[in-house]
């Protein structure tokens, strides 16, 4: 299978995610719209990628052709995929409420999974988050589950082919330090009970180790639900 990938920023990658699709034997195309490339056309791959996205009330001039593109994709059968900001571009396509959340949310976070949730995921993990805006579920969506201050970190939708995750499953030292060194921290981070320092993300590279296969269960199970056109 080929994918496309949708970059909004030179330093919020697909990090762990190239290395997945690598590894079983898929290509992919990443299309770099912060400098100037446009979103692809509809059907030109046989699945959809929305990487994530510095946070911002300000939809960019290639915007409305991302949603349209978004929007097509829901409509076939193709899989799509979305990490953060995109999974909030899905949700929205989907017309969910986007919105700010009570608390920014940085860091290492623990998440329960709901009980009605579809993903193969343990009861509770550890997941990378960077976020202060969240979103509803979809109708006719599952939940994934949700940390103390984002009581949702993902759906599924019309049975797994769609899949949006809050949380970053996808993180690795090196694309965390990437985010660290130039962006901004979400709106509210410093007066967050749920915030954590630098220094203490990246202390404990087993947290990163571990979220590699937390990521091959997500996506493993999102291709396998997916019909393939």
């Amino acid at each position: 299978m080929h994918f496309h990938l949708l970059q909004h920023s030179p330093h919020l990658g697909p990090a762990r995610i190239v290395d997945w699709l690598d590894s079983m034997g898929h290509s992919h195309t990443t299309f770099h719209l912060y400098d100037g490339e446009l979103p692809p056309r509809p059907g030109d791959s046989n699945g959809l990628i929305i990487l994530d996205a510095p946070e911002s009330d300000v939809l960019p001039n290639w915007g409305r052709r991302e949603d349209k593109l978004i929007t097509r994709t829901l409509d076939s059968p193709r899989p799509l995929l979305g990490i953060g900001h995109g999974a909030c571009r899905i949700a929205h396509a989907l017309c969910a409420g986007v919105s700010r959340g009570t608390y920014a949310e940085t860091g290492w976070q623990k998440v329960t999974l709901h009980t009605t949730s579809p993903f193969d995921l343990p009861e509770h993990f550890d997941a990378f988050t960077w976020h202060r805006n969240v979103f509803g579920l979809p109708d006719d969506a599952l939940p994934l589950g949700g940390s103390e201050a984002s009581p949702l970190q993902g759906f599924s939708w019309d049975a797994g082919r769609v899949v949006g995750l809050l949380c970053h499953l996808e993180a690795t030292p090196a694309s965390t330090r990437e985010r660290l060194a130039h962006l901004p921290r979400p709106e509210g981070d410093a007066t967050s009970p749920y915030r954590q320092s630098d220094s203490d993300i990246l202390s404990n590279n087993e947290q990163f180790t571990q979220l590699a296969p937390l990521l091959d269960r997500v996506l493993s199970q999102w291709l396998r639900n997916a019909r393939h056109d």
